[in-house]
């Protein structure tokens, strides 16, 4: 029979260094809730069961711990921060539903490797009462010492709290703890709070377990993987960290990028085989991206999907429900939003697609806008497969363009243009001999009065 395992996850800590009007742990890391990403990483390590303990912005911070998995959550509130003994025994009730394990895991640490939480559990049911995560600190200041004596925990001791000899230990505390689920209410109910802050520590939980006869032992992690957030600083530091590990996993899969540093990725971002990033490239969430793309420079994508062998840029963006088929262009300084691209269309230069369907082989020419927007509603622009439209030319929507059919440039087209039809929509041009110089005589007479007169509007 497998081993149940209760993670209680603590998301209700003082989030005030982060100067938010948010609970921290609702703040992104690769555009993915700090929060998410921790029960994520639990759910990969096979919990059986979350208890989220939360002090503010509660249905937000429990809607966000769903993201990405489907193991059961019940949240629960800490009203008051006596400490984190305190923080996890709000969870008692849901303790004592009866695991064989239960791991207190903390919602702004989402860097932490769900096989280390495997090998705790292994741990666990090799003999081992009490499991803590440590790391090696390259500056150990300010961190809690894991003290060891013949290769077991004796002491979490606190920074402030350590003799010299114990500062001198670079193990430190990383905040994950695993211990027996028919220990754990006793082993928590015997944390007090005599200390200077007066709060239940839950690290005391080593000593009290020890007095009983209890195993306790520490496994190393990287200290990588046990950074926590507490600042924008802290936050921006562990950004950076999970954009080296998204973009490494990419490469290794077979995706190019000429400057991996400038690219920027999603939590669900995917990328096929031979896709080719140039540098600063921004894909939001919801992005997929077909075998053999090319995303150039300076591209913005959100909520797109991006079909083999496109060409994307540069300079170009593509907000949600942008579609493009196979071999669709989408060149510099152009957006498409909502509009389904089909094979072979091309969109080269400065224009603005949106509700829009495009047939393949389709070229829209620079400068064109589909109108879409009347000021209360957004309306469908339909181009046909083959269609030519011409630079410079508004298409207001509602509005069909036929397979085939060709739009001269400066159009504004207000009416149905039937398959394999020319649509001329613009007035006629006139041509005046000679008027230039009158009109040159006249401005610069402008110009001469506005300086005479000392206007700044010259």
């Amino acid at each position: 029979m497998a081993r149940t395992c209760l993670a209680v996850v603590l998301a209700a800590g003082d989030a005030t260094r982060m100067k938010s009007s948010k609970s921290k742990v609702l703040h992104p890391v690769g555009n993915l809730p700090l929060i998410a990403h921790v029960t994520g990483s639990a759910a990969a390590a096979g919990v059986s069961k979350i208890a989220l303990v939360v002090g503010r912005d509660v249905d937000a911070v429990e809607q966000a711990a769903r993201l990405g998995h489907d193991v059961p959550i019940t949240a629960v509130m800490q009203t008051e921060r006596k400490g984190t003994g305190h923080a996890v025994l709000m969870a008692r009730d849901i303790i004592a539903e009866g695991y064989d394990d239960v791991v207190v895991l903390y919602g702004d640490a989402p860097l932490f490797d769900p096989e280390s939480l495997k090998d705790a559990v292994k741990l666990r049911s090799g003999g081992a009462d009490v499991i803590v995560l440590g790391f090696r600190a390259a500056d150990p200041s300010g961190y809690g010492r894991l003290i060891e004596r013949d290769g077991e925990l004796v002491a979490i001791r606190e920074h402030k709290e350590a003799t010299a000899e114990e500062l001198e230990v670079d193990f430190c505390n990383g905040g994950i703890i695993t211990f027996s689920g028919s220990q754990a209410i006793d082993l928590l109910e015997a944390i007090g709070n005599d200390n200077a802050k007066g709060e239940y520590y839950l690290t005391d939980i080593i000593e009290i377990a020890r007095a009983r006869g209890l195993k306790c032992v520490a496994i190393e992690a990287s200290e990588e993987n046990m950074m926590g957030c507490n600042t924008r600083v802290e936050l921006a530091e562990i950004e950076a960290v999970w954009q080296q590990r998204a973009r490494h996993r990419a490469m290794l899969s077979g995706v190019s990028m000429v400057d991996p540093n400038t690219v920027y990725l999603s939590f669900d971002t995917e990328l096929g085989n031979d896709v080719v990033i140039e540098p600063n490239v921004w894909f939001g969430p919801g992005v997929r991206v077909g075998e053999g793309a090319v995303i150039h420079a300076f591209s913005h994508l959100e909520g797109a999907t991006v079909g083999a062998y496109v060409q994307i840029g540069p300079f170009a963006r593509l907000r949600p429900g942008a579609d493009l088929a196979e071999k669709a262009k989408v060149g510099n300084f152009c957006e498409v939003k909502k509009a389904k691209v089909g094979e072979g269309a091309k969109i080269n230069h400065l224009t603005y697609i949106g509700d829009a369907v495009i047939g393949a082989g389709a070229n829209i020419g620079a400068g064109t806008i589909t109108c879409n927007y009347d000021g209360q509603n957004k309306h469908l622009t339909e181009i046909g497969a083959g269609a030519f439209i011409g630079s410079n030319s508004s298409l207001v929507a509602p509005v069909k363009i036929g397979d085939g059919a060709y739009v001269g440039s400066g159009s504004v087209v207000t009416m149905e243009v039937p398959r394999d039809a020319l649509a001329v929509a613009r007035a006629r041009q006139e041509t005046k001999p000679g008027r230039a110089i009158v009109l040159r005589e006249k401005i610069a007479e402008i110009k001469a009065q506005k300086r005479k007169s000392g206007s700044s509007m010259i």
